[in-house]
Order: C-alpha cells, then sequence, then structure tokens
C-alpha cells in the first residue's frame, strides 16, 4: 500500500493549515481523516464545504447522522463508522438503531429507516434508483428535495469513504471507543 502522510497542521501543505486549524478548534482534535485529506488541499476543502452545505439541508440532524453512518458501512469503512456513530449519538438517534446500522441492518424508526434504506440503496445501485425505492422513500414521509438531498450524502461520504481507503487512516485515539468491525471481514 502506498503510504501517505498523516499531517499536522504544521507539515501540511500551505493551503491546507488554516482548515485543519479550525477543524482541531471544533472538534478539540485533528481527525486524522483531515490529516490524509490535507495531502491534497482541494480534497479537504471540497469535503468541508459540502460538509457545511449537506448541514443545512431540510432533513434532520439525526437523518443526517443515519444516512452517513448508513453509506459508511455500505462501504465498510471503518473510520467512518466509528465517526457518524458518534455524530449520531450527538444527535439523538436511538443506541438501538445506531447498533443495528453498524450491523449493516436498518433502524427501527420508520423515518430513519426509510433514509437508512434509500441512502444505502442509492450507494448499492449507483445512482440507478429503482422506482418502488424512491416510492418507499416519498411514502415514507419524505419528499423529492429530501431524495435529491440524500445525494449529497452519497458524494460526502464517497470523499471520505474512498480517501481512508485509499490512504489507510487509523482510528484516532479519540474515536477508538466507537471503534466498528465490518461484519462481513
Amino acid at each position: 500500500m502506498t503510504e501517505f502522510t498523516l499531517h499536522t497542521v504544521d507539515s501540511a501543505p500551505q493551503e491546507a493549515k488554516a482548515r485543519l486549524e479550525g477543524a482541531q478548534q471544533k472538534m478539540g482534535f485533528l481527525p486524522n481523516l483531515f490529516a490524509k485529506m490535507a495531502e491534497a488541499p482541494a480534497l479537504l476543502e471540497a469535503y468541508q464545504t459540502l460538509d457545511e452545505i449537506y448541514s443545512r439541508t431540510s432533513l434532520t440532524p439525526a437523518q443526517q447522522q443515519v444516512a452517513l453512518l448508513a453509506i459508511s458501512s455500505v462501504n465498510g469503512c471503518k473510520f467512518c463508522v466509528a465517526a457518524h456513530t458518534g455524530g449520531a449519538q450527538a444527535a439523538k438517534v436511538p443506541e438501538g438503531d445506531i447498533e443495528k446500522l453498524r450491523e449493516l441492518q436498518n433502524p427501527d424508526d420508520p423515518k430513519l429507516n426509510a433514509v437508512a434504506r434509500f441512502a444505502k440503496h442509492l450507494v448499492q445501485a449507483r445512482g440507478w434508483a429503482k422506482d418502488d425505492e424512491v416510492k418507499a422513500f416519498l411514502e415514507a414521509g419524505f419528499e423529492k428535495q429530501q431524495l435529491l438531498e440524500l445525494v449529497i450524502a452519497v458524494s460526502l461520504k464517497t470523499l471520505s469513504n474512498f480517501t481512508n481507503h485509499i490512504a489507510g487512516t487509523p482510528l484516532n485515539e479519540e474515536l477508538k471507543s466507537l471503534e466498528w468491525q465490518d461484519p462481513r471481514d
């Protein structure tokens, strides 16, 4: 495997330094994902910008985190599953639903179930959503807007999941208690 630098604020390319500093101040630590993304400052900017845009969608914070956790689990991204487990906890997603997502199942909560199911379907179908899946999502009480906003979630997780797979991103110590083992392994 090709080695990628786990950058610090000091070692990062100049164009990434301010973004790393901001993340470190906001989160209290520097996520290793950002430390790896710093190798390509445009990637780090794209991820952080899209993440901020995604946070402003009409999906609730819990629905946003469920989509990100579902996508990351389907993609087998251990770093992002751990990170979004924490995000889902902060967004008050029921613990049982978080565990189901980590086990590659769908939540019990009907709305969260619809979000997870459709987000995973988008990934697995490579965007070629089947009419019955679209219909099921809309019948769960969502609008076309939210259906399309899940495309943002898939895009966001494509950036991070693929980076983690390519760069071999290690889990931060701060996330160790949320470590995930892919049940398919």
